[in-house]
C-alpha cells in the first residue's frame, strides 16, 4: 500500500473526525466497572433500578447516576410500567456489542493463561534443575 493512490482511497475510507469522537465516547463510557456489570445484567434481563442495586451490591442512587449515563449514550432504554421503570438494553446492536467484547476479552485470557502457564512450567524445570 505504498502507492500514493492506495493511501488516498484509505484515507477516503476512514472515520470522520465525528464518528472517531463519538465511537471513542462510547468506548469511555464502557470503561467503568459498574456500568459494564449493569450492561451484564441488563443483557440478561429487564430490571428495574432496585433490582440493578441488589444484584450488584450498590445504591440506588450510584445505579440511578450510571443509567443516566448509560441512557445519554443510547446503550440502554428505559420502559415505565405503573410506578416503576425497567431498563433493558437498548437494542440489538448493544447486545452483540457486549458479546463481541466479552468473548473478546475471554479469548485473550485463555491465551494469557496458556502463556502463563508455560512460563511457569518453563520456571518450574529451571527450578528443578537447578536443585539437582
Amino acid at each position: 500500500m505504498n502507492n500514493y493512490s492506495d493511501v488516498h482511497v484509505l484515507k477516503e475510507s476512514l472515520l470522520t473526525d465525528r464518528a472517531a469522537t463519538a465511537l471513542a465516547e462510547t468506548f469511555r463510557v464502557l470503561g467503568d466497572v459498574t456500568r459494564v456489570r449493569i450492561l451484564d445484567a441488563l443483557a440478561r434481563s429487564e430490571l428495574c433500578v432496585g433490582d440493578i442495586a441488589d444484584l450488584l451490591g450498590l445504591s440506588e442512587s450510584a445505579i440511578s447516576h450510571q443509567l443516566r449515563v448509560l441512557r445519554g449514550m443510547r446503550l440502554v432504554r428505559p420502559r415505565r410500567a405503573g410506578q416503576s421503570i425497567f431498563y433493558a438494553l437498548d437494542d440489538h446492536h448493544i447486545v452483540r456489542l457486549f458479546e463481541q467484547t466479552l468473548k473478546h476479552v475471554q479469548e485473550r485470557g485463555s491465551s494469557e493463561s496458556s502463556r502463563e502457564a508455560a512460563v511457569g512450567e518453563v520456571a518450574d524445570q529451571r527450578d528443578g534443575r537447578e536443585r539437582l
